[in-house]
């Protein structure tokens, strides 16, 4: 039996929760090696996850992303690694059908970067690279042998496909050059300090609140548990004993159906199973079994310590005692969670660390490199912190109430969007989570402005745009981008009065303003920026009808009005689903606007019905309009389908009227 000792570690991703757990065992019980750990701190990274080994001085660690060859290649020489366990990477599934190619940079890229880092360097004498039991895809239900670690892999979602991919680089890398390559798949892991977006914590965090608890499909889906400490334990016999060029199998021949997990945790928590778990829409391609067989890892002298029963009363005792390790985990215990996947997505840090450190490597005077806490002395603060951009403006300063309200830590960027050196100054001042830019040039009073300031539209619509998505993008941030829906005009596959919107893929088609010219220019550019989500706003409402920017104000003061059906957007209402998206991940183009159409005479009529029963006006036509502005002005039906289908909430452009603009301000007995 092959045996190493190794003498100073690198673990990647030791931030995350089944390596912090390897990372505390091997600083505890083993003073000799040097344990450095590398994480780029993702959402679901947590620095307390280490507070065990912080003390200790065998311990280091760097704030990086595996991502960086210049990095890596700097800590495998000035550490001197000789032994690198690979555990960083993107891991939910349901996150991997939204941005596959999130887990396809760091899965396989990343690992591509540390194999030709172990290359260059010539040092290192392990490498364990940390797979999953996903690989093998799905198992037949009857099957009573589990799958080998011979067994062909058949990856069923983007997720166990990029770690597939990133094997064949491993096995590849082990033949080609000779690198001391070891291979693990593991199956499901609970236990503490695991972020709640998995089954088990999210269960157990759902049953604290006395919440429903959400089970995909018919809950007949079956999983193999085992608790962290038994797999620290097999990392560390396959660290030690493990044979170079072979996989190894962490499993557990003990099966669980997900609806039992359920029941188990409701008669922990002495709830009514059948009152407290809720059926929801399956997941795609959710596997109905893993199965694995792990007599292998058995032979090197590793087994299974902990009984299901003793495990899960531990794991639920942690997070009894531990309710806001992770702060505001909300997006994560929805049912279909989609959670930021981004560098900065979340950072939390050491109490007592030092600040104002370089990030990106640790120093030579101090064993931790962290960043810098914010808001010291607020145990209980939400995990987000916005970047705002717009505070002059009307949505910029309900964004800011709005995270008054709910708690949520956030400042105005002081930075103009044409300037990047600012913008890159803000950034690195405030360490946001998400940026939100409801920043431009709309034009006052109106959008005939644009028509005689071009280049002051340009520069903040398209080049300042650009530059903050860029400024975002380089610092692993979301952007959530208020556009608008003004880019569009009916045609005839768009008529007027058919119900058929504009989808977000359509090509925009109106052009009659300067306005509208440059924000459809920018959002095909920004097309290219993967780190943006983009809501077309359209004719904006909100309860405040003292507000001139107010379309209600607008029109109830002018003399004359058209009176066209529009697509318009209700920011009472929407304006907080923005900040829910923003939790959500969510990226691409989305019409941000109230399902259905709403004439100027209809809203007009509920304003005479709710608010002056004594109002009148009068209609012209398009081309009297036309007299009276500089630049036509847009009227269109947008297709709010996709919104509605994450939203289902969201109320129709009518009902959302009444119920947030005009109810609210009732003047009559309406």
């Amino acid at each position: 039996m092959a045996t190493h000792t190794p003498k100073n570690i690198l673990i990647t991703g030791a931030a995350g929760f089944i390596a912090s757990h390897v990372a505390n065992r091997l600083v505890r019980n083993y003073p000799g090696y040097k344990i450095v750990v590398l994480d780029k701190l993702d959402y679901c990274s947590n620095l307390k996850n280490l507070l065990p080994s912080k003390p200790s001085p065998n311990f280091k660690f760097v704030k990086g992303d595996i991502g960086s060859a210049d990095l890596v290649n700097y800590l495998l020489i000035t550490e001197s690694i000789d032994t690198i366990m690979h555990f960083a990477a993107q891991t939910h599934v349901d996150n991997s059908f939204g941005n596959s190619f999130e887990f396809t940079k760091n899965n396989i890229y990343g690992t591509h970067v540390l194999l030709e880092a172990c290359k260059v360097t010539g040092q290192i004498r392990r490498f364990i690279h940390v797979s999953t039991d996903e690989v093998y895809g799905e198992t037949d239900e009857d099957a009573v042998v589990g799958n080998h670690e011979a067994s062909q892999l058949l990856p069923t979602n983007p997720y166990s496909a990029t770690k597939a991919g990133a094997e064949m680089l491993v096995m590849a890398y082990g033949r080609s050059y000779g690198l001391p390559v070891i291979t693990t798949r593991g199956n499901n892991v609970y236990g503490p300090n695991q972020f709640p977006e998995k089954l088990i914590p999210k269960f157990i965090l759902l049953a604290m609140r006395g919440q429903p608890l959400p089970i995909h499909g018919d809950g007949s889906n079956v999983r193999s548990y085992l608790y962290c400490e038994d797999v620290a334990e097999a990392f560390e016999v396959i660290l030690h004993k493990g044979e170079v060029g072979h996989v190894y199998n962490i499993g557990t021949k003990k099966e669980r159906r997900v609806i039992d997990v359920a029941k188990d945790i409701c008669r922990l928590f002495s709830m009514d199973a059948d009152a407290s778990i809720k059926f929801v829409e399956n997941r795609p391609f959710n596997d109905q079994r893993y199965f694995l067989d792990d007599e292998k890892l058995k032979n090197l002298g590793w087994s299974e310590r902990t009984t299901w029963e003793e495990g899960l009363k531990k794991t639920i005792e942690w997070y009894t005692k531990n309710p806001d390790w992770w702060g505001d985990v909300s997006g994560a215990l929805l049912p279909h969670p989609r959670m930021l996947m981004m560098p900065g997505g979340v950072e939390r840090h050491f109490e007592g660390s030092e600040e104002g450190k370089p990030a990106a490597y640790a120093s030579s005077n101090t064993k931790m490199v962290v960043p810098t806490s914010r808001n010291p002395g607020t145990p209980h603060q939400s995990s987000f912190k916005f970047l705002i951009y717009g505070r002059t403006g009307w949505i910029g300063g309900l964004l800011g109430q709005l995270c008054d309200k709910q708690g949520i830590a956030y400042a105005y960027g002081k930075g103009r969007l044409e300037d990047r050196a600012s913008l890159l100054a803000d950034i690195q001042n405030i360490k946001p989570t998400h940026v939100f830019n409801a920043a431009g040039v709309t034009g006052r009073p109106n959008v005939d402005w644009c028509e005689s300031h071009k280049t002051e539209t340009i520069r903040a619509n398209v080049a300042g745009t650009l530059s903050l998505a860029d400024v975002c993008r380089e610092h692993g941030l979301l952007m959530m981008n208020f556009a608008t829906g003004c880019i569009f005009e009916y045609d005839a596959k768009h008529p007027e009065g058919s119900g058929i919107g504009f989808k977000e893929e359509d090509k925009p088609n109106f052009i009659g303003s300067f306005y509208s010219k440059t924000k459809a220019m920018v959002e095909e550019l920004l097309k290219e920026y993967d780190n943006v989500c983009t809501l077309r706003v359209r004719m904006p409402i909100s309860s405040d009808l003292n507000n001139p920017r107010n379309f209600i104000t607008k029109i109830s003061r002018y003399s004359k009005v058209v009176n066209i059906p529009n697509s318009m957007t209700i920011l009472d209402e929407l304006l907080p689903i923005s900040i829910e998206m923003a939790k959500r991940n969510l990226r691409g183009i989305w019409n941000f606007t109230n399902p259905g159409v709403v004439s100027h005479n209809e809203i007009l009529e509920m304003y005479k019905k709710y608010i002056d029963p004594e109002f009148k006006w009068a209609n012209f036509t398009l081309e009297e309009q036309a007299k009276v502005i500089v630049a036509p002005r847009s009227n269109n039906e947008m297709d709010a389908s996709k919104l509605k289908n994450e939203f289902p909430e969201m109320l129709g452009i009518k009902e959302s009227l009444i119920k947030y603009v005009f109810e609210p301000n009732k003047k009559t007995s309406a």
